[in-house]
């Protein structure tokens, strides 16, 4: 029985990025290697200019290289034209953002259906509502599928964006700066829905500034001037099931004390 290969769900080979404003010059990744395994997951840091967007960009397919080569779970996308590029963007990741870009007229499932929508492979109406449906019970919003954004909370929304992103089945979970407009609680459980994913298999890189939203990944990689300076894993990795608990305790006390 012929056995399946498994490919690195992010492969970057001297790979380089080059932008013109005018007639200036502007390396904005330079000649970077960066391998993702299936089921890792990675937090890309660094400060303003330091590559980190263009790195994400890249590894959305929303660019190519303009010398080196980009591998996303085995195909090379230095050779795709336009239309495959879409294709592969649709098919392969799914996108979380910071600012969840929900349709405001459009129900939680709805919302969830729309890569589905746009997928070269068809399926029925039936299927794609069904589909929906286990996303978003997936992230725990499975009792939500009829409200409209402006019925959730900024953490539902954020929710509702994640399970979009699951609902063509991608093998890559792309999230930028997916806890910048939520409060320090949201934030974590959007981290522990994350880490949830992450046990099930899923491959997710996650672009962040915040260093303790990092250390619930399992590996963080640090950029500066296009270049990577630091790629390690680890090593006081916080679990979000644990400090959500932390921190209902810690609520508890306070309401006691105030009593």
């Amino acid at each position: 029985m012929a056995q399946t290969v498994m490919h690195p769900v992010v492969k970057l080979e001297k790979f380089t990025k080059t932008y013109f404003t005018g007639e200036v010059e502007v390396q904005a990744v330079k000649g970077v290697n960066l391998t993702i395994e299936p089921g890792e997951f990675v937090a890309i840091m660094g400060a303003s200019g330091s590559g980190k967007s263009t790195m994400m960009n890249s590894i959305g397919c929303l660019d190519r290289p303009t010398s080196g080569t980009y591998l996303l779970d085995g195909v090379n996308v230095g050779g795709l034209d336009r239309d495959e590029l879409a294709d592969l963007r649709n098919s392969k990741i799914g996108f979380v953002f910071q600012g969840f870009n929900l349709l405001s007229r459009t129900s939680a499932v709805e919302n969830v259906e729309l890569p589905l929508l746009y997928a070269r492979k068809k399926i029925s109406g039936f299927d794609q509502r069904e589909r929906a449906q286990q996303s978003l019970e997936m992230v725990g919003l499975g009792q939500r599928y009829d409200h409209h954004p402006s019925q959730l909370s900024g953490g539902q929304q954020q929710r509702v964006a994640i399970a979009r992103a699951l609902v063509n089945r991608p093998a890559l979970l792309l999230a930028d700066e997916p806890t910048g407009n939520l409060d320090s609680q949201t934030s974590i459980e959007i981290m522990n829905i994350f880490q949830e994913l992450n046990r099930k298999g899923m491959t997710i890189v996650m672009v962040t500034h915040e260093l303790d939203i990092a250390n619930y990944t399992l590996r963080t990689v640090v950029m500066r001037d296009g270049r990577i300076v630091t790629d390690e894993p680890v090593k006081n990795r916080l679990d979000a099931t644990t400090e959500l608990i932390r921190l209902k305790e810690e609520q508890q006390a306070i309401k006691l004390a105030s009593s």
